[in-house]
């Protein structure tokens, strides 16, 4: 890999709005790019809310013609961060995935732990784990789906600068980032890059060159 350049890519979704000015927007062009470059032929998310993160992925699978499985897992039910949610909330992530993602965006109404018998081990190229945010909640998610991520497999974690209440992702991030190839933003309630198994070419260069990457995503 040469070299890494930002995009600035029109988010199609954008159009309803619904899911404008929640936490995860700030780290959208990232998510986007990461995708044009690492081209993963699996993608699974933990946790989906309004589809931020979900179709950003799906966004530059789209534009670059990968053969990319985007994955949202989540009961769009809510927990005790986020509150309960309306079942408008489904209705309306459900309709941007088959409006503006038709054979890229896959919804699967479920626990995280009850859509783990849906993919083999090793299957998962990208991870995004962002449900509950507790310490053993994630914990859990994390030991849960690492033997469903491939060799070469990136994780992302959000809300790592969350330290309010019992937020204990940064807990988890601070232990993981010890002993893995790792990355992360603080903007946007922070967003963690962890590879641990091993990077490829292109994860290889992000790590190498991360303080020039990064301030491409402020």
């Amino acid at each position: 890999m040469n070299g890494w350049n930002s995009s600035r890519p029109v988010f199609e979704t954008d159009e309803r709005g619904t899911h404008l000015n929640t936490a995860w927007e700030g780290h959208r062009r990232f998510a986007y790019d990461l995708v044009r470059y690492m081209e993963p032929g699996r993608i699974v998310e933990l946790g989906t809310y309004y589809g931020a993160s979900h179709f950003a992925f799906c966004q530059a699978v789209k534009d670059h013609g990968l053969p990319t499985e985007c994955y949202a897992v989540d009961t769009w039910l809510g927990d005790k961060h986020t509150g309960l949610y309306d079942e408008s909330l489904y209705q309306s992530v459900q309709s941007s995935s088959g409006i503006y993602y038709p054979g890229i965006s896959r919804m699967l109404r479920m626990t995280f732990d009850e859509a783990l018998h849906e993919f083999p081990d090793h299957s998962i190229n990208l991870l995004h784990i962002d449900g509950l945010h507790t310490y053993e909640a994630v914990k859990h998610d994390y030991e849960s789906w690492l033997p469903k991520l491939a060799d070469h497999g990136v994780i992302l974690f959000h809300d790592i600068a969350a330290m309010h209440d019992d937020f204990g992702v940064y807990r988890l991030w601070g232990d993981l980032q010890m002993q893995y190839y790792a990355v992360q933003f603080e903007h946007s309630y922070g967003l963690g890059v962890l590879m641990p198994n091993g990077c490829s070419p292109v994860t290889s260069y992000m790590h190498a060159n991360w303080n020039v990457i990064k301030p491409m995503y402020p």
